[in-house]
C-alpha cells in the first residue's frame, strides 16, 4: 500500500485528499500538488481510518489548524477526566488532539482517545518507553522501535519523536536561562551523556521511517532544544537542531514519508518572522507545527494569552498549525476549563491568521456574525460564535429584568446609548425625509 505522498507524487488523488480539498474549498489537484511536495501533510494512519477518522490537511495552503494537548500524568487525572477533555477539545474545534499521557495504563487510555476521536491523534512515543523502565538510561533502541509500532498498530497519525538532537549539540545548551525545557529532548540528552554515543532515534531513524511508513504515520520532528524563555530564544542550539530536521524531513520523504517540524516554544514578537522564515528555507516549507510561542516569560495563569498572540502571528507568517497552551501551563495538568479556555484562545489566533491569510471563506463567518449584531438576531450571534455555550451565559447573565431575545441593545449601553440602535433609526430617517434617496455604492478598498 501506499503512503499519501507516494499517491500523490504518482499523480493519485486519494480518497483523503479528496475529503480535505472539500472541506478546505480548494481544487484536489491543487491538494495532490502539495502533498507531493511535501508542504502538506495529511495525517491519516490506515487503521483510524477504518475507525472513523475524518481526514484534514495541514500546510501553507489550507487553514490554520489547532492541537490540543490531553493525557494524564503519574500525579493526577484518570481516563474519563481525559475522555471529557478530548470531547471539550473536539466540539470547541480542535483539528487534533495529542495524548501525552505519562502515568499508568497508557495502552488502554490511548485506545479509548483513538476510539473517541474523529480527529488525528497524536503522541510522543518516549513517554511510554520511559514509564515502562526505571531509567531512560536503560532504553534500547529496540524498545523505542517496538513501542513506535505498537502505537502505530492502535492507530495514531503521528508522533512526535526527537531524531534532530545531536550529542554534538549538548555543550550549545550550557549558558540558557532554563536548559533543555523539552521533556523527550532532556531524557535523550541524559541517554547520550550517560552512554557517550548518538542519539539512538537519529541511528536508527531509517527504521523507524520503515514503521511509519507500514501504517502511513505522519513524522512530527520534535524540537528538543526548543527555547523555554525569552533569554534561549534562536539561539545556536536551537538552529543547530533545525537544519537537522531539514535534513532528516527530505531522507523521510525519500522514504515514503509524510513530515511535519515542530518549532518553539517561547520566541518575543520581533524574533516570530525570522523563526518561521528560517524553518521554511531549511526544512523546504514542510507543515510548521508550533507551540505558541510565547511571547513574554511572566504571565503564569494567563499563558494562554501570552502564546495566543505569538501564536497568531506565527500562523500569518505562515506557520501550519499551532499546539494550544492552557492557562495553567508551567503550573501543573489542564482541568477541563482550563482546556476550554486554551482551545477557545487559539481557535481566534488561527483564525485571525486565516482572515489575514485570505483563506477561501474565512472571512464570511466575521461577516456573517456581524449582520447579525447589526440585526440584533441574538440567538444566530450565539451560534456563530466560537463559543456559543460561554456567549449565551454571558448575555444572559448581563440582562436586565425584562429583557429577551428580541431586544434590540444590551446591557452595556442599553436603549439610549445603543451606536447599533441609532444607526438603524439614522437610516429609518433619512429615508423618511428623502423617500427616493439611494444609499450611494461603497467601493471595496484595495488591499
Amino acid at each position: 500500500m501506499t503512503t499519501q505522498i507516494e499517491a500523490a507524487r504518482a499523480d493519485v488523488i486519494t480518497p483523503e485528499m479528496d475529503f480535505v480539498a472539500h472541506a478546505e474549498g480548494l481544487a484536489p489537484e491543487h491538494i495532490r500538488d502539495e502533498v507531493a511536495r511535501g508542504r502538506l501533510v495529511i495525517p491519516a494512519n490506515r487503521v483510524h481510518l477504518e475507525k472513523g477518522l475524518k481526514p484534514i490537511g495541514i500546510g501553507l495552503a489550507c487553514r490554520t489548524k489547532i492541537n490540543a494537548n490531553l493525557g494524564n500524568s503519574a500525579l493526577q487525572s484518570d481516563l474519563h477526566c481525559e475522555l471529557d477533555k478530548v470531547l471539550c477539545a473536539i466540539s470547541l474545534g480542535a483539528d487534533t488532539v495529542m495524548d501525552l499521557s505519562t502515568g499508568k495504563d497508557i495502552n488502554r487510555i490511548r485506545e479509548q482517545i483513538i476510539a473517541a476521536s474523529a480527529v488525528p491523534v497524536g503522541t510522543v512515543p518516549i513517554y511510554q518507553v520511559v514509564e515502562e523502565l526505571e531509567d531512560i538510561a536503560d532504553m534500547t533502541a529496540r524498545q523505542f522501535l517496538d513501542v513506535v509500532e505498537l502505537q502505530a498498530s492502535q492507530g495514531v497519525d503521528y508522533m512526535t519523536i526527537h531524531c534532530a538532537l545531536l550529542r554534538e549539540h549538548l555543550p550549545l545548551v550550557e549558558g540558557r536561562v532554563t536548559g533543555i525545557v523539552s521533556r523527550g529532548g532532556s531524557l535523550i540528552a541524559k541517554w547520550m551523556a550517560v552512554h557517550g554515543e548518538q542519539n539512538p532515534l537519529y541511528t536508527h531513524f531509517d527504521e523507524l521511517c520503515d514503521i511509519m511508513r507500514h501504517y502511513d504515520v505522519t513524522w512530527s520532528l520534535g524540537d528538543g532544544l526548543r527555547p523555554g524563555s525569552l533569554a534561549d530564544a534562536s539561539d545556536a542550539a536551537q538552529f543547530a537542531e533545525l537544519k537537522v530536521m531539514g535534513e532528516l524531513g527530505r531522507r523521510a520523504r525519500e522514504r515514503g514519508c509524510q513530515v511535519m517540524i515542530e518549532g518553539p516554544g517561547h520566541v518575543p514578537m520581533d524574533q516570530i518572522e525570522e523563526n518561521i522564515r528560517l524553518q521554511q528555507q531549511w526544512c523546504d516549507e514542510a507543515p510548521f507545527y508550533v507551540l505558541g510561542p510565547l511571547v513574554t516569560d511572566v504571565a503564569p495563569g494567563y499563558d494562554h494569552i501570552a502564546s495566543a498572540i505569538g501564536a497568531a502571528m506565527a500562523a500569518w507568517y505562515g506557520a501550519a498549525m499551532l499546539c494550544y497552551v492552557t492557562p495553567r501551563e508551567h503550573l501543573g495538568l489542564p482541568h477541563l476549563e482550563d482546556v476550554r479556555q486554551g482551545v477557545v484562545a487559539y481557535k481566534i489566533a488561527a483564525h485571525a491568521a486565516d482572515v489575514a491569510r485570505r483563506r477561501p471563506g474565512a472571512r464570511d463567518w466575521d461577516d456573517a456574525l456581524s449582520r447579525a449584531r447589526f440585526r440584533f438576531d441574538w440567538e444566530e450571534q450565539f451560534r456563530l460564535a466560537i463559543d456559543p455555550e460561554t456567549a449565551r451565559r454571558m448575555w444572559q447573565e448581563a440582562a436586565r429584568p425584562g429583557t429577551s431575545r428580541t431586544s434590540k441593545y444590551c446591557s452595556m449601553c442599553g436603549p439610549k446609548f445603543c451606536s447599533m440602535r441609532l444607526s438603524q433609526d439614522l437610516a429609518d430617517l433619512r429615508k423618511e425625509s428623502d423617500p427616493g434617496q439611494e444609499c450611494e455604492e461603497v467601493k471595496e478598498i484595495p488591499a
